[in-house]
């Protein structure tokens, strides 16, 4: 694993500046840290800005920017406005990246920084995502992916490293929580970002809220079922997603994982 480490820390040697997309989760402020440990103030973190974002993503980026010293620059995006992306189609995730990664660049070419990097980990191989095509058609670097870290060891090395994120719940934006297909509109992801917010602020640890129709099927972790069935957190839940504008409230017997979307889809 320190192995990994090192090497990451060359390749980081080779850039004289470097501008990393920094949306506040535990890779990319692994990455950004790394980074700045590196080339000091040669860094620049940003940020996007967006409804597909809970407003806490970016305050915590924010205060992890302030915390060690780290340039930050913020970007607004509305991805709505991105042709076919509240269609919700297969490729979603690609449409949006690339939006993103084209926005990030170009904050970056504004400060005079030409190399951009995103922290994406070899876990990220797994699953069906699109935006990794995004990423490589960008030139954005992913220098983590390159040292070949999981995510288990980033966690781990950012816990090495005492940073405040090591433990944090993994977070994916908020329009992966659609069926392919149903149309997003800010009123649903603003239904669904109030209803995770209520599930974290009750004390679950990981949390996925999917939208089905007007039904919220609620996803938490198996060891956490017993508590979630608790009458007074049961009754207190449902009563809370009802007001967000819920007609149904289910718990997912498989409890979170990630990608569960992704299930029975042919892509």
């Amino acid at each position: 694993m320190n192995q990994k480490l090192d090497r990451l820390k060359r390749n980081l040697e080779k850039y004289d500046q470097l501008a990393v997309a920094f949306s506040g989760g535990v890779d990319s402020a692994f990455l950004l840290k790394m980074a700045y440990d590196v080339l000091g103030s040669r860094v620049l973190a940003v940020t996007i800005k967006s409804v597909i974002f809970p407003q806490r993503e970016e305050d915590e980026a924010g205060q992890f920017c302030i915390k060690y010293g780290i340039r930050q620059t913020v970007c607004e995006l509305d991805q709505m406005e991105i042709p076919g992306f509240a269609q919700n189609p297969k490729d979603r995730c690609y449409l949006c990246k690339r939006k993103m990664m084209q926005t990030i660049v170009a904050a970056a070419k504004e400060q005079g920084i030409l190399y951009v990097a995103e922290g994406s980990n070899v876990d990220d191989d797994g699953d069906y995502r699109p935006g990794r095509l995004a990423v490589s058609q960008s030139g954005v670097l992913s220098p983590l992916r390159e040292a070949g870290l999981t995510k288990a060891e980033i966690r781990a090395l950012s816990r090495q490293n005492e940073l405040p994120t090591w433990d944090k719940q993994s977070f994916a934006c908020l329009a992966s929580r659609f069926v392919y297909g149903e149309q997003m509109t800010r009123e649903k992801l603003t239904m669904i970002g109030k209803a995770e917010q209520k599930l974290l602020d009750l004390g679950f640890m990981q949390v996925r809220v999917r939208m089905h129709g007007r039904m919220a099927r609620i996803e938490v972790l198996p060891q956490e079922f017993e508590r979630f069935m608790q009458e007074s957190i049961r009754s207190c839940i449902t009563k809370a997603f009802q007001e967000y504008g819920f007609t149904y409230v289910a718990l997912d017997l498989q409890g979170y994982r990630t990608g569960s979307m992704n299930e029975g889809v042919i892509l």
